[in-house]
């Protein structure tokens, strides 16, 4: 499908699949070699990133660990500029080495608060994996370990991204048509 229509908006395609799978196996592979020995606790930050976290681990071969983190910060098309932690993580994380798994990484905001808050609990290091980067967005100076792809300020859905709830199922990813 080239183009799609979520509510009252059309969609074009901007990621194919096969570019996603390509990435997220070339991220993975990183991961294997960087990691390895670690025994790393990944991260996923629901729901944006389950197809993405979904994917890369089964491409990740060293031994490791799956937990999940949900957040919240968008209503429709925009950041509310408020971030709230509606599942967070249980796990010993002391002494641990970390890998966020994002979904995309904006302003930063989500994710810096995410590294605040498990920072407090000890951790070896952190890490952070996300799909997508907006580097022209972004407004806090993250160290970004792992990435995907680097994307315009756009809005898009597909693969794990969502319109007012909706979209998170294509397995490409689309980005609004301004009509």
């Amino acid at each position: 499908m080239s183009f799609i229509e979520i509510k009252d908006k059309r969609f074009s395609i901007s990621i194919p699949k096969e570019k996603i799978q390509q990435e997220v196996t070339r991220v993975a592979n990183e991961i294997n070699h960087d990691l390895a020995g670690k025994n790393p606790l990944f991260i996923s930050v629901l729901n944006g990133a389950f197809m993405f976290t979904s994917d890369l681990m089964k491409q990740i071969t060293i031994p490791c660990e799956i937990s999940f983190v949900k957040l919240a910060s968008y209503q429709g098309l925009a950041s509310t500029g408020t971030i709230k932690e509606i599942l967070g993580v249980n796990e010993d994380i002391t002494d641990r080495t970390l890998v966020i798994v994002e979904d995309i990484v904006d302003t930063g905001l989500t994710m810096q608060r995410l590294l605040e808050s498990l920072g407090t609990r000890s951790p070896r290091e952190i890490k952070i994996a996300t799909l997508l980067l907006k580097p022209d967005k972004l407004q806090v100076d993250l160290k970004i370990d792992y990435m995907a792809m680097s994307i315009p300020n756009d809005f898009i859905v597909g693969y794990g991204l969502d319109y007012d709830g909706q979209g998170r199922n294509y397995p490409d990813i689309y980005t609004i048509v301004e009509e």
